[in-house]
């Protein structure tokens, strides 16, 4: 669910941290980091895990990314930034509702497999999920979201366009 987690995390995160100067960039990479991983693994070894939520899903990956970031980064702008990667990553989760899948999002302490979907297939879990109509709700809801911050934030001047995508900042005060 990309626009569920794109949209729904900037939403939060921008009204809980209050911070205009945030770097969205790295607040999107985070929301969907879980996913960029995860998902490819699950496809390819569906025959082994029956899964598509793995071990970017737990609050060990979380935890992992925080502490890279921390050990790597010194106080100021660039952690500032960083930081944000991880804050993606823990809405990711909650987003996902991860606490219905204690095996992965404890992953490995309850553990070593993560949960299963019970779809013997990649194929047959992909049609339940499009079948789904609480997927295509959170889609739509992160669609507008994000439309309407796009508009807002006049993304479709080229100069608003450049600025956010070298400094990830958009000039939209939040209310």
């Amino acid at each position: 669910m990309l626009f569920w987690h794109a949209g729904a995390t900037v939403a939060f995160v921008r009204y809980a941290f209050r911070d205009p100067m945030m770097d969205l960039r790295f607040l999107l990479l985070g929301a969907l980091l879980p996913d960029l991983i995860d998902l490819p693994v699950g496809i390819v070894a569906w025959d082994r895990f029956e899964s598509v939520r793995l071990f970017a899903h737990s609050v060990l990956f979380f935890a992992a990314v925080l502490v890279v970031v921390l050990v790597f980064t010194s106080r100021g702008p660039r952690r500032k930034q960083w930081i944000l990667l991880s804050v993606g990553s823990i809405a990711h989760l909650a987003l996902d509702a991860m606490w219905a899948e204690p095996s992965t999002l404890w992953w490995p302490f309850l553990g070593w497999e993560p949960a299963t979907t019970g779809f013997d297939t990649y194929g047959a879990y992909l049609g339940e999920l499009l079948a789904n109509p609480v997927m295509w709700v959170g889609e739509a809801v992160g669609l507008v979201y994000l439309g309407t911050l796009l508009a807002r934030a006049r993304l479709s001047d080229r100069e608003a366009r450049t600025r956010f995508l070298r400094t990830g900042v958009i000039d939209l005060r939040i209310d």
